[in-house]
């Protein structure tokens, strides 16, 4: 008899308010007896401990996935590789498994690799979305990203071609700036839009910072800043 393969969730769990996981989030969590959960090299679990503060987690088996911040494609295709493997693990002793991913789970995350490396080897995969931290970002600060006409430009603040990508029409969300905030603030300025541009720091977190005139901008922001630039 063919054993039951496990089914692989990635789970959005929002940007950091334990208030913004989904109904379907929670009870997807509650099911899957196994909870994959990105790891930092200094230890930290930013999405487990927001899921913590939502819902009891004892009885389930926690599994740390540690991915590097390297940008050479050999060293992230090793990085997802392994993570991969780790999960498959469970999955191929029939253990649903839940990817915990910050915001939503199709945007900027992690669980796509795995998703595609995983379902090549012929597992289920089930994304569970989540809130975007851009759209938490726009209700804190108190503005529309959209008017009826207006588009919305989701960008990597790293990206090299900001400078060309900032002159496109309506709204531009600058995401994972992290080390390169500063460089792209600089851009910000160079194109006359630092008073259209604000930023959240740790959405949701008690570490959240608002900061509505990035000139004043501490070096220190660090890569969960998300900037709204309004045309």
């Amino acid at each position: 008899m063919e054993v039951r393969k496990g089914v692989f969730y990635g789970v959005g769990v929002g940007p950091g308010d334990p208030e913004l996981l989904t109904l379907k989030a929670l009870r997807t969590l509650e099911r899957c007896p196994v909870i994959a959960a990105p790891r930092t090299k200094s230890g930290e679990t930013l999405a487990l401990d927001i899921v913590r503060r939502a819902m009891p987690l004892e009885g389930k088996t926690i599994l740390p996935l540690e991915f590097t911040m390297s940008r050479d494609p050999a060293v992230l295709r090793a990085s997802r590789l392994r993570a991969a493997e780790a999960i498959a693990a469970h999955l191929a002793a029939g253990l649903d498994t839940a990817m915990l991913n910050l915001g939503d789970v199709s945007i900027y995350a992690t669980f796509g690799y795995l998703m595609d490396i995983l379902a090549g080897e012929g597992y289920e995969a089930v994304m569970v979305p989540g809130v975007p931290s851009f759209c938490a970002v726009a209700a804190r600060l108190g503005t529309s990203l959209t008017t009826v006409s207006s588009p919305l430009h989701i960008l990597p603040g790293f990206g090299g071609s900001l400078e060309e990508q900032l002159s496109l029409p309506g709204t531009k969300v600058l995401m994972k700036s992290g080390r390169q905030l500063p460089q792209a603030v600089e851009t910000l300025r160079q194109k006359g839009l630092l008073q259209q541009a604000a930023m959240v720091r740790d959405c949701g977190l008690p570490t959240e910072e608002v900061c509505r005139d990035l000139t004043q901008l501490r070096p220190d922001t660090g890569y969960f800043a998300t900037v709204i630039v309004k045309e």
